[in-house]
């Protein structure tokens, strides 16, 4: 996922070049799953319904400019939808989006279902 949401990629790209001080997100990074995919300006069209909900995301350190899970995300109960994205926020009390992107293959879901991500299967990227 390379998919910065343009409010962020111009606080990286301001903090980079010393423009302004750049604040942490609040963490855990919490996964979130999208039946439309988002943009760089607008955010996609998160699942609801079962007992879907936004998991928190083992990150490990970055190589090469890429930063994978460590630990497997499992989304259980998920309802009957097509799962198209995922988007990363952070944990704020009003969550700000971080990251935005389409798997590489869409995922159709039944009631009950469990959607995971591997351990190493969720990146994100700035190369």
């Amino acid at each position: 996922m390379s998919g910065l949401p343009t409010a962020i990629a111009n606080k990286v790209v301001d903090h980079v070049n010393g423009k302004t001080a750049f604040t942490e997100p609040t963490a855990p990074i919490m996964a979130r799953l999208y039946t439309v995919i988002g943009s760089a300006t607008a955010a996609g069209t998160e699942v609801t319904g079962g007992t879907y909900a936004a998991q928190a995301v083992t990150w490990g350190a970055s190589s090469a400019g890429v930063a994978s899970n460590t630990v497997a995300v499992a989304f259980t109960g998920m309802p009957s939808c097509t799962v198209v994205a995922v988007e990363l926020y952070d944990s704020a009390g009003t969550p700000v989006r971080l990251w935005w992107g389409p798997l590489s293959a869409n995922k159709i879901m039944n009631p009950g279902d469990t959607f995971q991500f591997d351990i190493a299967s969720l990146s994100v990227s700035v190369v």
